[in-house]
C-alpha cells in the first residue's frame, strides 16, 4: 500500500529552474514513490499515522516544494525491507543514505542532503582510539545493511563485527559489555543514549573518511529524476538545513574532519607528528563528548534543559532546601488549548509557539530560577529560596506576560500554572505530583490561572486537594 507523503516544510524563495525535459518528466510522473528508513530517528521514521517524519522528511519536503515534485511514501517495516523494495523497483527513490559500491549496482546518487560525523562509541572506561587497525581481537556492533557496516568489513577484516537489527541494539550491546564499540552518527548516538539512559557510553574516536554524506538514491533508469532532485538540493541554504536540524536535535551541524595531515608531518619528525595528531584528536574528542552531553540534556526544539537534566538539578536543590530548611517551589506551566493550535494551524506553527513561549519565560524569570521543557507543551520551573507567596506572585507575572504577548500566527495564547512547595520529607516525585495536581485544578476551573497546592496535598487530583489557593 502506498501512502501520501505529508511533510511540513516551507518552500524556498528561489525555486529550482527546470529544463523542458525535466518539466516533461514531472508531467509524466504525477508522483514519485519513496522508500525510507522507518526507524532511524531523528534522521527519519514512519510515525504511527504512517507519515514520513524527521530531518530527512523535512529536507525532502523542501526539495519537493522547490521543484514541484510530488512524493508518496512506500511504507516498509525495516531499512532492509526498503532496500529490497528499491532493488525490486517498488520505489523510484531511497532517502538519506550513503553511496557505497554495493548500492551503486542499482542506484545513482544525488548530491548530499546533509553531512554528519560518525564516531566510535565505547564505554567510558575505554581509552582514546587513535588507530582502529590496532584493535585486533576486539568486537564492534553495527546494524546490518548499513554503509558503515559495508565499509568497516572491507577496511578492518581483523575486527569481528556483531551485526544487529537496529542502531539501538548496537549501542545496547556496547553498554552491556557484549561488544567493545560501535560506529554511529553522533546525532543518532546522542538521541539514543539520552532516551535509553546509557550514560556509561562516550565518544572515543573517529575514523577519517567515515563521515556520513547522506544522499538520495535513485534507480539507474531514472536519471532525469536524479537531476531534478539535485536542482532541488542546490536550493537548500545552510540556514535552512540548520533550522531543520535545530527542529529535531539540540546541536549545530559539525564541520567535516580535516584528514589531510601534510602540515602535521611538516612540523619536524615523526614524534612531533604523532604528538600533534594525538593532540588534535584528543581536542576533537573532548569537543564531541561535550556535544554528546549537551545533546543528551537539551530539548532540541527550545534549547532548554530537558527533563533528564532538570532531574539532576532538582535533586540537588531539594536536598539543599531540606538540609538547611530553606523554601523551594515548583511551578508547572501548560499552554492552554495547545492541541487546537497543532490541529488547526499545523505542527510548524505549534513549534514556533513553543519556541516563542520558552523565550518569553526566559526573559521574565529571576536569575536563580531553573527552567526546563518537561514534555509536550508543559514547562517546569524550580525556584530556590521561594516560598508559596513568592511562587504565586511569579506565576501571576508569567501568566500576565503570556496574555500580553503576540505569538506567531496565533495571536493571543494563555497558560495555566500549578504550584507546589517542598516539605521537609518530600521527594521529587511527591513535589511534582503536588504541582501537577494544582495544574489540573487550574485547568478544571477555566484555565489562564494559577493554583497553589499546600504541602499536605498528595497530588492525586482535584479531589486530593485541601482547597488550593487560586489566582485568575
Amino acid at each position: 500500500m502506498l501512502c501520501t507523503l505529508s511533510l511540513p516544510a516551507p518552500a524556498n524563495e528561489h525555486p529550482a529552474e527546470l529544463s523542458a525535459s525535466e518539466r516533461a518528466y514531472l508531467n509524466a510522473h504525477p508522483s514519485v514513490s519513496l522508500c525510507v528508513d522507518p526507524d532511524w530517528w531523528p534522521f527519519e521514521a514512519i510515525d504511527k499515522h504512517g507519515r514520513h517524519v524527521g530531518i530527512a522528511a523535512d529536507l525532502i519536503a523542501m526539495v519537493a516544494a522547490n521543484t514541484g515534485l510530488q512524493v508518496r511514501l512506500h511504507p516498509t517495516q525495516t531499512w532492509e525491507e526498503s532496500l529490497i523494495a528499491s532493488r525490486a523497483g517498488d520505489c523510484l527513490a531511497l532517502s538519506f543514505l550513503n553511496q557505497t559500491p554495493e548500492r551503486e549496482q542499482w542506484l545513482i546518487f544525488t548530491e548530499p542532503l546533509l553531512e554528519d560525523p560518525n564516531v566510535l562509541i565505547t564505554r567510558e572506561e575505554h581509552p582514546f582510539i587513535s588507530d582502529v587497525s590496532s584493535l585486533t581481537g576486539k568486537t564492534i556492533a553495527l546494524p546490518y545493511g548499513t554503509a558503515m557496516a559495508e565499509f568497516f568489513a572491507r577496511d578492518f577484516p581483523h575486527i569481528e563485527i556483531i551485526y544487529t537489527d537496529s542502531e539501538r541494539e548496537a549501542l545496547r550491546l556496547v553498554s552491556e559489555r557484549k561488544a567493545d564499540m560501535t560506529l554511529r552518527s553522533l546525532i543518532m548516538a546522542a538521541h539514543t543514549i539520552k532516551n535509553e539512559g546509557w550514560f556509561n557510553l562516550k565518544v572515543s574516536g573517529q575514523i577519517p573518511g567515515y563521515d556520513n554524506r547522506l544522499r538520495m538514491g535513485v534507480l539507474k533508469s531514472e536519471q532525469t529524476l536524479r537531476d531534478i532532485l539535485d536542482k532541488g538540493i542546490a536550493t537548500l541554504t545552510p540556514e535552512a538545513r540548520q533550522q531543520i536540524m535545530g527542529r529535531h536535535t539540540a546541536m549545530n551541524m559539525v564541520s567535516q574532519v580535516v584528514t589531510d595531515y601534510t602540515l602535521v608531518y611538516a612540523l619536524g619528525g615523526t614524534l612531533t607528528a604523532v604528538l600533534a595528531t594525538s593532540l588534535f584528536w584528543m581536542r576533537r574528542l573532548n569537543r564531541l563528548n561535550r556535544q554528546l552531553k549537551v545533546l543528551a540534556q537539551t530539548d532540541p526544539l527550545t534549547g532548554l534543559p530537558n527533563r533528564h537534566a532538570l532531574n539532576n538539578i532538582f535533586h540537588k536543590e531539594l536536598q539543599l532546601a531540606q538540609r538547611y530548611r530553606r523554601p523551594l517551589a515548583v511551578i508547572m506551566l501548560d499552554l492552554d488549548h495547545f492541541k487546537h493550535i497543532n490541529d488547526l494551524q499545523g505542527h510548524l506553527t505549534g513549534d514556533k509557539v513553543l519556541v516563542d513561549f520558552a523565550r518569553l519565560l526566559r526573559n521574565n524569570l529571576r536569575e536563580a530560577d531553573i527552567l526546563c521543557r518537561w514534555g509536550g507543551e508543559e514547562f517546569m520551573l524550580v525556584c530556590p529560596e521561594t516560598d508559596a507567596g513568592q511562587a504565586l506572585e511569579l506565576a501571576e507575572r508569567l501568566l500576565a506576560a503570556t496574555r500580553r504577548h503576540a505569538f506567531p500566527a496565533t495571536g493571543r495564547v494563555t497558560v495555566s500554572a500549578g504550584i507546589g512547595t517542598a516539605g521537609p520529607m518530600d521527594c521529587i516525585e511527591t513535589l511534582v505530583q503536588r504541582a501537577d495536581a494544582a495544574l489540573y485544578q487550574a485547568k478544571a476551573e477555566g484555565r489562564d490561572r494559577a493554583c497553589l497546592a499546600t504541602t499536605e496535598d498528595t497530588g492525586a487530583g482535584p479531589q486530593g486537594h485541601n482547597a488550593p489557593t487560586k489566582s485568575a
